[in-house]
Protein backbone atom coordinates (compact mmCIF):
# COMPACT_ATOMS: atom_id res chain seq x y z
CA UNK A 1 0.00 0.00 0.00
CA UNK A 2 2.69 2.33 0.28
CA UNK A 3 4.39 1.85 -2.43
CA UNK A 4 1.35 2.34 -4.00
CA UNK A 5 1.01 5.92 -2.50
CA UNK A 6 4.58 6.50 -3.17
CA UNK A 7 3.97 5.86 -7.31
CA UNK A 8 1.19 8.34 -6.92
CA UNK A 9 2.66 10.80 -5.43
CA UNK A 10 6.02 10.78 -7.86
CA UNK A 11 3.21 10.37 -10.94
CA UNK A 12 1.71 13.85 -9.23
CA UNK A 13 4.63 15.45 -8.27
CA UNK A 14 6.10 15.11 -12.08
CA UNK A 15 2.42 15.92 -14.16
CA UNK A 16 2.82 18.93 -11.60
CA UNK A 17 5.89 20.38 -12.76
CA UNK A 18 5.25 19.27 -16.20
CA UNK A 19 2.21 21.57 -16.04
CA UNK A 20 4.24 24.37 -14.05
CA UNK A 21 6.97 24.52 -16.81
CA UNK A 22 4.16 24.83 -19.24
CA UNK A 23 3.00 27.51 -18.09
CA UNK A 24 5.86 29.44 -17.03
CA UNK A 25 6.76 28.85 -20.80
CA UNK A 26 3.82 30.68 -22.18
CA UNK A 27 1.94 28.09 -23.46
CA UNK A 28 -1.03 28.89 -21.64
CA UNK A 29 -4.59 29.09 -23.12
CA UNK A 30 -4.95 31.63 -26.08
CA UNK A 31 -1.15 32.90 -25.78
CA UNK A 32 1.26 33.30 -28.93
CA UNK A 33 4.56 31.98 -28.71
CA UNK A 34 7.17 32.82 -30.83
CA UNK A 35 10.87 32.70 -31.09
CA UNK A 36 12.75 35.01 -33.15
CA UNK A 37 16.31 34.95 -34.53
CA UNK A 38 17.54 37.26 -32.40
CA UNK A 39 17.57 39.04 -29.60
CA UNK A 40 16.25 42.28 -28.96
CA UNK A 41 16.77 45.01 -26.55
CA UNK A 42 15.35 48.06 -28.17
CA UNK A 43 11.32 47.97 -28.29
CA UNK A 44 11.50 50.05 -31.23
CA UNK A 45 13.91 46.87 -33.19
CA UNK A 46 11.48 44.43 -31.48
CA UNK A 47 8.51 45.39 -32.51
CA UNK A 48 8.47 45.75 -35.94
CA UNK A 49 9.87 42.29 -35.51
CA UNK A 50 7.29 40.48 -33.85
CA UNK A 51 4.78 42.34 -36.56
CA UNK A 52 6.92 40.80 -39.24
CA UNK A 53 6.49 37.46 -37.90
CA UNK A 54 3.23 37.71 -37.66
CA UNK A 55 2.41 38.50 -41.05
CA UNK A 56 4.39 35.51 -42.00
CA UNK A 57 2.19 33.25 -40.13
CA UNK A 58 -0.74 35.18 -42.12
CA UNK A 59 -2.14 36.96 -39.44
CA UNK A 60 -3.47 40.21 -38.68
CA UNK A 61 -1.79 42.37 -36.38
CA UNK A 62 -0.96 45.67 -35.49
CA UNK A 63 0.85 47.72 -32.58
CA UNK A 64 -1.70 49.26 -30.39
CA UNK A 65 1.43 51.07 -28.24
CA UNK A 66 2.31 50.75 -24.26
CA UNK A 67 3.72 46.69 -25.45
CA UNK A 68 -0.10 46.04 -26.40
CA UNK A 69 -1.01 44.20 -30.13
CA UNK A 70 -4.35 43.85 -31.96
CA UNK A 71 -4.01 40.32 -33.66
CA UNK A 72 -6.56 39.12 -35.81
CA UNK A 73 -8.85 41.62 -34.36
CA UNK A 74 -8.15 40.59 -30.29
CA UNK A 75 -5.92 42.40 -28.31
CA UNK A 76 -2.61 40.95 -26.52
CA UNK A 77 0.09 42.14 -23.97
CA UNK A 78 3.88 41.38 -24.84
CA UNK A 79 5.78 39.33 -22.18
CA UNK A 80 9.26 38.60 -23.23
CA UNK A 81 10.79 36.12 -21.56
CA UNK A 82 14.69 34.21 -21.44
CA UNK A 83 14.28 30.69 -21.71
CA UNK A 84 17.26 27.89 -21.97
CA UNK A 85 16.75 25.90 -25.24
CA UNK A 86 19.39 23.59 -25.89
CA UNK A 87 21.22 25.09 -23.04
CA UNK A 88 21.61 28.69 -24.90
CA UNK A 89 19.71 31.26 -23.40
CA UNK A 90 16.90 32.34 -25.71
CA UNK A 91 14.16 35.60 -25.86
CA UNK A 92 11.00 33.74 -26.29
CA UNK A 93 8.28 36.23 -27.68
CA UNK A 94 5.13 35.70 -25.69
CA UNK A 95 1.47 37.63 -26.63
CA UNK A 96 -1.07 37.05 -24.06
CA UNK A 97 -4.84 37.78 -24.10
CA UNK A 98 -5.46 41.33 -22.51
CA UNK A 99 -8.13 41.03 -19.69
CA UNK A 100 -8.96 44.41 -19.89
Amino acid sequence: METVILVIGVIGTISLMLFMSNQWLGYGKGNIVMTLDEHYTNLNEYVPAILTKLYEDGKSAHYLGDRKFEVNGKRYVLVERTVPIGRVPTQQTVLMPDKK
